[in-house]
Order: C-alpha cells, then sequence, then structure tokens
C-alpha cells in the first residue's frame, strides 16, 4: 500500500503537469506510449507468440493511432492503420499455418483489440484535449476513472458486507461499487463547482453530476472487463512497470472506458 501511494504521489503530477499546462502534441505522445505498453502487456497475459513479430507490429498500429487523432486525421488514421494490421497479421498467420508455431484466429483477434480498440478508446483523451475549453474537458474522464476507484476501494474496505458479487472480482463488494459510482458522481460535481468560481465558467451542476453517473458506471465496467481476462488467462498483473499499481494496463483498463464515453458525453451535451 505504501509502495503504491508513493508511486502515485510522483506519478500522479507528472501526468497533471502534460493534462493541463503542455500542448496537445506531448499528450498524443504520452497517450501513444501508454497505448503500446498496453498492447504489449495484453498479448504477452494473453500467450500470443511473440516470435513471430505480432508484438512488433501491434504495437506500431497501439501508437500511431493517438498520433492520427493529434494531427485532425484520426479516423483516416485508424482505418488505415486497423485495414494494415489485419492484412499484416492475416499474412503472418497464412505463412505460418500448418507450422510448429501457427497462429490463431483468437490471436489475431486479441492483436487487432491491443492494436486497434484500446488505442482508439485512449485516443479519446487526445480528442478532449483539443477541443474548445479541452484543459478542463480532458480532466472529465481522468477524474472519473481514479477517484472512483478511489471511492469504491475505501467505501468497500469501511463497508463492504455484500461480497462477491461477481466471481472475476470476489473480494469487491456491492457497497464499494454503488461507494464508487456516488463518489464519482460528487468528484464530477465539485470539479464543476470549482470551474464556476475559480475559472469563472459555466457549466451545469446538475449535468457534470449525470456525466459522473455514467463515467463511474462504465469504468467500473472497464475494470470488471480487464480482470476477465487476467482471470481467464491466469495471471494476476498485467505488469510489473509501476510500482504498486501492476502495468500500464492495470493502470488505465477503465479509462479504456471512460475517456470515449465521456468524449460521447461531451460531443452530445455540451458543457460549456
Amino acid at each position: 500500500m505504501i509502495k503504491r501511494i508513493l508511486t502515485a504521489l510522483v506519478l500522479a503530477p507528472l501526468f497533471l503537469v502534460v493534462l493541463l499546462f503542455l500542448r496537445p502534441v506531448w499528450l498524443a505522445v504520452l497517450v501513444a506510449a501508454i497505448s503500446a505498453g498496453a498492447s504489449f502487456e495484453l498479448l504477452r497475459a494473453t500467450k500470443v507468440a511473440h516470435h513471430n513479430g505480432m508484438y512488433i507490429f501491434t504495437g506500431m498500429a497501439a501508437a500511431a493511432i493517438p498520433i492520427g487523432a493529434w494531427l485532425g486525421y484520426g479516423s483516416w488514421v485508424t482505418r488505415a492503420v486497423a485495414l494494415l494490421l489485419m492484412a499484416v497479421l492475416f499474412l503472418i498467420a497464412i505463412r505460418l499455418y500448418g507450422t510448429g508455431k501457427a497462429v490463431g484466429f483468437e490471436e489475431v483477434m486479441v492483436c487487432l483489440f491491443g492494436g486497434i480498440v484500446i488505442p482508439l478508446f485512449l485516443s479519446a483523451l487526445v480528442s478532449l484535449k483539443m477541443m474548445p475549453q479541452g484543459r478542463y474537458l480532458v480532466l472529465l474522464p481522468v477524474i472519473t476513472a481514479f477517484l472512483t476507484d478511489i471511492g469504491a476501494y475505501f467505501v468497500g474496505m469501511f463497508f463492504g458486507r455484500n461480497r462477491g458479487v461477481t466471481k472475476v472480482s470476489p473480494n469487491k463488494s456491492l457497497e464499494g461499487y454503488i461507494g464508487g459510482i456516488v463518489f464519482g458522481a460528487l468528484s464530477l460535481t465539485l470539479y464543476g463547482f470549482a470551474l464556476r468560481h475559480l475559472f469563472v465558467l459555466q457549466v451545469s451542476l446538475p449535468q457534470l453530476f449525470f456525466f459522473g453517473l455514467i463515467g463511474s458506471g462504465i469504468t467500473e465496467l472497464g475494470d470488471l472487463s480487464f480482470s476477465l481476462v487476467k482471470r481467464q488467462y491466469g495471471v494476476k498483473d498485467y505488469g510489473n512497470l509501476i510500482p504498486g499499481h501492476g502495468g500500464v494496463l492495470d493502470r488505465f483498463d477503465s479509462m479504456v472506458f471512460a475517456a470515449p464515453t465521456l468524449l460521447l458525453l461531451c460531443e452530445l451535451f455540451p458543457i460549456f
């Protein structure tokens, strides 16, 4: 626990500096690195063979998509990268079919998920940053994802009674899930209050509370979804790159769900 807290105290301010004060290109570079690392960890956890170049091609695709979002060609780059990655993966599978290093269809699908879906959804951070008032919008999924996790942890620890809601995370309680959603919604509402009184921005607090409810619910689904993958493949963590937190994907699993959700909500129901 101490290592986890110390790591967060070091990395969280650095992450916030990139989000708030640096130009969008640096956020795109950071998301590209996170996406490439997450794709590598996913392929390793799911035991996709690494001897045939699938790790390399998947990581390159994952890194390209956030950069495309920053350049303003997100849709075009994503489609081009998806097509190229799919072609390369199937060429590898065709070449190795019938050999001892054969590549299965499920391995191709895992690579496409790690190389396309994960970076596409994480690139929502870049898209939020580049919107009008983007320096404030980009914090919405960050606040939602991280504070939902914190709220669920502490509510579950002190008030959790009904555990085993799902076998994917049997130690987590119903009270913890509910507490996480409420905590996330209240956190976004408090953020809106700060925007009103510190930066004189007109935002709707009920709207942000609604965003928080939806975002927190999808955040917890994201956490459970990637936990399901770990359960199915018998791994505890996706990696050990971040002391006390595991791998990149262990820390950003819920962000994969939260970022595109908050981007969609902001596009449908602008808060400024």
